[in-house]
């Protein structure tokens, strides 16, 4: 069963990146929710790892961006190249032309190029010069974010954030976890790591998305998910203090992004129906960046997960 490679390849990637299990979990419900997914944590917390590793065990290719000040939108995209011996242009693909990849800091490039990453998101397409391109079948972009430093970086527009599938905060591992990375990394270097290898097709990967899709879903759950995004847009029906909170709701892509990653989320627990508690654990990654806070949370210091947990206390699942 597809269900069973999927955890499979869970469990293998758990033992590759250690300490981050909610980081593995969120990039595989990406990978069947056909969505991208942005990572916000300090530097060497196994990011790039993850994706690493998820590429050698899925078919598609990996490329990791780096995302600076100076980047231009060719430096992406790719761009027309002259050909003298036959006189005429031929396009060069950029590293976007990828299956997976991971655009490092993405924040510190300028609004050009987060106008071309917004092409390629949100149409799974880039234009160069007159053309426009079609990027891979499977195409997924896992952006990190460094929240500590903020100088020189551009923030992310709403229009781009809301095009993140999830957002995700990680955090550093445990005592227990930092003593398996450092025996783990010694048995890399001594060449004593030999993993059981994963291998899916991308056909098993879009025949997984469809069984995602064709779960079953009962017409109150549907419901729970409409009361909630209603609840961010009018938000004065149910608590005065989360009215004060939120300035604006978040749009009908936060609608079908939960639809989504709650049956991931149950398909990946190995279940054939979807729960509220399915709904609850994804309403967390999936709302907390669509937010727009109102200058009083921001003064007050209040983080979007407080909100998103007031929402779930204040909407009912029956």
């Amino acid at each position: 069963m597809l269900t069973d490679t999927f955890q499979r390849l869970q469990r293998h990637l758990e033992s590759q990146v250690i300490g981050q299990p909610e980081l593995v979990k969120q990039l595989l419900i990406a990978l069947l929710a056909d969505g991208h997914i942005l990572v916000e944590g300090p530097p060497g917390l196994a990011k790039t790892r993850a994706v690493k590793v998820l590429s050698d065990s899925i078919e598609g290719d990996f490329h990791r961006i780096q995302f600076t000040p100076d980047l231009l939108p060719s430096d992406l995209t790719g761009t027309d190249i002259f050909r003298p011996e036959t006189g005429e242009f031929t396009f060069q693909a950029g590293p976007i032309f990828n299956s997976l990849v991971l655009a490092d800091e993405i924040n510190r490039a300028p609004a050009k190029v987060q106008a071309a990453m917004l092409e390629a998101m949100a149409e799974k397409q880039i234009t160069a010069g007159r053309n426009t391109y079609s990027l891979p079948d499977l195409f997924l972009v896992m952006a990190t974010q460094n929240p500590i430093e903020q100088e020189g970086t551009y923030p992310l527009p709403e229009a781009q954030l809301d095009r993140f599938l999830l957002h995700l905060s990680v955090d550093y591992p445990n005592e227990e976890s930092e003593l398996d990375i450092l025996r783990l990394n010694r048995g890399e270097a001594l060449g004593q790591s030999n993993p059981e290898p994963v291998s899916i097709s991308q056909s098993d990967i879009f025949s997984a998305r469809k069984e995602v899709l064709s779960i079953h879903m009962a017409d109150a759950i549907e419901q729970y998910i409409i009361r909630l995004v209603m609840a961010t847009r009018q938000p004065e029906r149910y608590d005065d203090q989360l009215a004060s909170w939120l300035q604006m709701g978040v749009s009908p892509r936060a609608t079908l992004a939960l639809d989504r990653c709650a049956r991931a989320h149950a398909w990946l627990s190995g279940r054939d129906f979807v729960t509220p508690e399915d709904v609850q654990v994804m309403a967390y990654p999936v709302l907390r960046h669509r937010l727009l806070l109102s200058y009083e949370a921001q003064a007050e210091g209040i983080h979007p997960n407080i909100i998103v947990n007031k929402l779930i206390t204040q909407v009912t699942s029956a």
